[in-house]
């Protein structure tokens, strides 16, 4: 299972994503409320996967991934986002996020894309 960042300025968000993905076995190493929070955050912690919201105060979620990626290119960046913010996801995705999941969350949708994304990762690596 992976170790996991939840970035999401909503507390009732974080406290969902936690519950869904330590109830699947993964482990939540930290919390961010915005992108500062979680680029400190994942240079201390080095998750394995992050889930990232877009519209935080502060340093956006899109501006978070890329200087994420900026200093780690095989980042696991799953943006979690509202269903009207399409052009967004869309420019996280071309900044380095490996996958999306629109609010509300449905916990089939979220551990299949988790699993989909840690597999990736690991055939990446394998090569």
């Amino acid at each position: 299972m992976a170790r996991v960042l939840i970035v999401d300025d909503a507390l009732m968000m974080r406290m969902t994503l936690r519950k869904l993905l330590e109830n699947a076995g993964h482990e939540v190493v930290g919390e961010a409320i915005n992108g500062e929070q979680a680029i400190a955050c994942y240079s201390q912690c080095r998750p394995e996967l992050v889930t990232m919201d877009l519209t935080m105060p502060g340093i956006g979620g899109v501006e978070t991934i890329k200087r994420i990626t900026a200093s780690d290119p095989n980042a696991n960046i799953i943006v979690v986002s509202a269903l009207g913010q399409k052009h967004v996801v869309l420019d996280a995705l071309q900044n380095g996020a490996k996958n999306y999941i629109i609010k509300p969350i449905k916990e089939d949708r979220l551990l299949a894309v988790v699993q989909m994304v840690l597999e990736q990762n690991s055939l990446a690596a394998e090569k």
